[in-house]
This record gives C-alpha cells, structure tokens and sequence, in this order.
C-alpha cells in the first residue's frame, strides 16, 4: 500500500480489526520511511459493477463517488457516519446479489433515495433535487406535496 505522505510503497499493517457491520476490515498502517500513520479499508468485492448513465455511456461503479455523494445530501445534518457507511453498503450487496453486473443509473439513484428517506427528510430532499434536476421552486412544491400525501397514507 503506497503511503499518501510521501508515496513510499513499503508501508506495515500496525492493526486490524473487522468494522462494526463486518463488511469490511479497517487496518491502520505504518510508512516505513516518513513514519506516517494511516488507515485503510478492505472490503469483499463480488463483481465489477458498471453503471449505465441516462446518456448511454457506461462508467465502472465508485463506492467513494456514491459515498461523496451522499455526504453531499447529509452535510450539516446529525446523522451517524456509520449509518451511511451501512447503507451504502447495503446497496452495493443488494446490486452485486443481483445477476447483472450493469445497472441503471436511475436504479442506483432510487436505492440511494430509497434508504436517504428512512435515515432523513431534509437529506431525501436535498438528494432527490440533484438527483431529479429540479430547476424551479414549483419542482420543491411538488415534490414536498407527494411527499406529503406519502405520509398521510400512510398514518
């Protein structure tokens, strides 16, 4: 592993120890040259996952894009980190279970909504703004009104 001080590639694992949801280890390293400590993640990948844009153009999937994305949504909210590590990782096992290593960037999208709204509203909206492009106050207004009927169906 390549040392993000000085970019030294002899570099030792000092710990490891399994994350709180055990999808992943968290190891901390030790730069043999500079002494720089850092810490790394290992996760188990089952396929390559390729994601297929509106435009037809297929990119590889990027946890750390989705997982940018999504802080992006969440900023200045109170939510818990690990929270959104879980969710994340979440979808990623619901996308690798399934057949297709390409999917739909409007699924993505929807899974990324679908668990925003159980974490929190302001984060959900924020999200589906980007997410649905929303141009115009009047957008808000109907998207804050399904919303709305939403939740009083469901009461």
């Amino acid at each position: 592993m390549r040392c993000p001080f000085c970019g030294n590639e002899d570099t030792q694992v000092k710990d490891s120890r399994p994350t709180e949801d055990s999808a992943a280890i968290r190891r901390r390293r030790q730069c043999g040259s500079c002494g720089g400590r850092f810490t790394t993640f290992e996760r188990v990948q089952l396929r390559e996952l390729t994601i297929l844009k509106n435009s037809g153009k297929k990119v590889p999937f990027d946890r750390e894009k989705l997982m940018r994305s999504i802080n992006i949504a969440t900023r200045k909210r109170n939510i818990d980190p690990e929270q959104l590590d879980q969710m994340v990782s979440g979808i990623v096992r619901r996308l690798e279970s399934r057949g297709d290593s390409e999917i739909e960037s409007r699924e993505l999208g929807g899974l990324v909504m679908q668990g925003l709204q159980e974490l929190d509203d302001v984060a959900f909206v924020r999200y589906a703004s980007v997410y649905n492009n929303f141009g115009r106050v009047e957008d808000f207004e109907k998207f804050l009104g399904r919303m709305a009927a939403d939740v009083s169906k469901d009461s």
